[in-house]
């Protein structure tokens, strides 16, 4: 699987919350394994939009889209619980 490059904003946002050796583990299991355990990954609601989640740890989440059969592209990194 592989994950386009992060926008700018999302880099930044990783960086201000110390989360980029998070990010990066979990990126690396998502690359061998979109549906790893520790990954959480589902889909959405509503479902019919096909938008994504992995989690990073027990607070953050990354969300994305499928751009092609094995590409996606990250669209926001956010807190799961506000």
């Amino acid at each position: 699987m592989k994950i386009l490059p992060l926008h700018y904003d999302l880099v930044e946002y990783l960086r201000k919350r110390q989360l980029e050796n998070k990010f990066e583990k979990q990126k690396q299991f998502f690359e061998s394994n979109p549906f790893h355990p520790s990954l959480e990954t589902e889909l959405l609601e509503p479902r019919t939009l096909r938008i994504w989640s992995f989690r990073i740890d027990r607070k953050y989440r990354t969300i994305f889209i499928f751009r092609e059969k094995d590409t996606i592209e990250i669209i926001d990194v956010n807190n799961h619980y506000k």
